[in-house]
């Protein structure tokens, strides 16, 4: 009976494993993904052009096309700050969901770790698609994306415990 019950015992920590896996790394896994599919030609300056340009030229007619060149730019540029920014907290997330000591700023530190290697990666994987450019400015954007989310995470764990402590 004591076997059964230790089998039993084994099989659920296995089973507790794999769905803490599915919930907290599959998401981290699926944006990998589509940071990915985003760092391909249909996502190239070229490609964005054709449906950001027209709404720029739309709300914006006044601007010069420089202006509206530099717009489309400030666009792109935020959208890698924005796709890391949320690359940062699933990865936070996925760190605080299975680890056993919940320190945040370790839990940051690691995160931001991960975060810079595939951004550098990421950039890497562009150098090979002939409508993308491999830039070091873009890795520095996305970092800055990812650190943004862990200082906005830490911050607000050291808020709430503050405010729970008065």
């Amino acid at each position: 009976m004591k076997c059964i019950t230790t089998l039993n015992e084994k099989s659920l920590n296995l089973n507790s494993d794999l769905v803490k896996f599915i919930r907290y790394w599959i998401p981290v896994i699926i944006w990998c993904c589509i940071i990915c599919w985003m760092s391909t030609e249909t996502f190239s300056s070229e490609q964005t052009s054709r449906f950001i340009m027209p709404v720029i030229h739309f709300l914006f007619h006044w601007l010069s096309p420089q202006g509206a060149d530099l717009m489309h730019w400030m666009i792109r540029k935020s959208g890698h700050f924005t796709v890391y920014f949320i690359f940062g907290l699933l990865l936070f997330r996925a760190f605080y969901g299975v680890s056993l000591q919940k320190k945040s700023l370790y839990l940051a530190v690691y995160s931001v770790i991960i975060l810079i290697f595939f951004a550098m990666i990421d950039e890497l994987h562009q150098s090979f698609i002939p409508s993308r450019t491999c830039l070091l400015s873009d890795v520095a954007i996305d970092s800055a994306g990812g650190i943004f989310a862990q200082v906005v995470i830490v911050f607000r764990k050291k808020t709430i415990r503050y405010y729970k402590e008065s």
